[in-house]
């Protein structure tokens, strides 16, 4: 391994080009610079050329530069995981289902606002990879609609989101002809998602399949966009309907009883949220 001093006086010699600016910079002797500068040459040859002014790096020498501010990186990153006394800096990572995620996210942007050294880490997908993720450290905390019963995990009901049935404003929709005249816009959960509430709403109707598919969209954001154009009706999570930014071309059907999914949190059971977390999740309860 590389003494962290060596690579501190070389970094600092890159940088400023001259022994003499370095030692004084770093409040050591330029012969204690010169020192860790052939320390360093002696394991990975030849790192700067000193004919030159200013000085040029070799190969070799860029080679380590590179690893010096990976390195430097690492440090700062290591330090911001570890700062779990101050909530205000450092990063907040969450994976989540789209719907949940159109609301959360702009949201977790508010919570930034408050706290500009906080870093928001956000990343849209489907239950089967939030529990991946989560499960291998690759974000601290995660949202799911069906709650996991891996061991490893802690599960908590964070929200609850009813679908619902949404057609251009204005459309008729009191009837199963009224859809079949509106025609379906489908996106990748849609099919289940109308089956589920359209059941409840005109039970004993021919099925989803059946209907005419007027689009297909897998943006959540954009699948709303035809309807608003009075091109189809579809059935969405309401989280992504309420994030759609022309509510006035769409309009929302009562279909019977409410089919309300549970959302849940998860997140490692072998140690506790971070300050950070908890402190991202009071906030979007009490937005929410």
């Amino acid at each position: 391994m590389l003494n962290p001093q060596w690579l501190k006086s070389f970094a600092t010699l890159a940088e400023v080009s001259s022994f003499t600016a370095t030692a004084e910079r770093l409040g050591i002797t330029q012969a204690a610079v010169s020192q860790h500068i052939r320390h360093l040459e002696q394991q990975l040859g030849p790192l700067i050329l000193r004919s030159k002014r200013p000085l040029e790096l070799t190969p070799a020498g860029r080679a380590l530069l590179d690893y010096c501010q990976q390195v430097d990186r690492a440090q700062r990153h290591l330090a911001l995981r570890l700062s779990e006394g101050d909530v205000t800096c450092g990063e907040v990572s969450l994976i989540s289902p789209g719907s949940i995620g159109l609301r959360l996210y702009p949201l977790l942007l508010a919570l930034q606002q408050h706290h500009p050294d906080l870093t928001i880490r956000h990343r849209f997908a489907p239950d089967s990879e939030v529990m991946d993720a989560v499960l291998h450290n690759r974000f601290e905390m995660g949202l799911m609609t069906q709650k996991p019963d891996d061991k490893r995990l802690v599960a908590q009901k964070f929200a609850e989101e009813p679908l619902e049935l949404v057609v251009p404003a204005g459309a008729a929709a009191t009837t199963w002809e009224d859809l079949e005249a509106l025609g379906f816009i489908d996106h990748p959960d849609g099919q289940a998602m109308a089956t589920r509430l359209l059941s409840r709403r005109f039970p004993g109707n021919p099925g989803v399949r059946n209907l005419p598919q007027r689009g297909f969209s897998n943006q959540i954001s954009l699948i709303l966009e035809p309807v608003a154009r009075g091109l189809g009706f579809t059935v969405l999570p309401r989280f992504a309907r309420l994030a759609f930014h022309l509510q006035d071309s769409i309009q929302v059907i009562e279909a019977g009883n409410a089919l309300v999914d549970s959302i849940w949190l998860i997140h490692r059971a072998e140690w506790p949220l971070s300050a950070r977390a908890q402190q991202a999740l009071r906030w979007l309860e009490a937005k929410m």
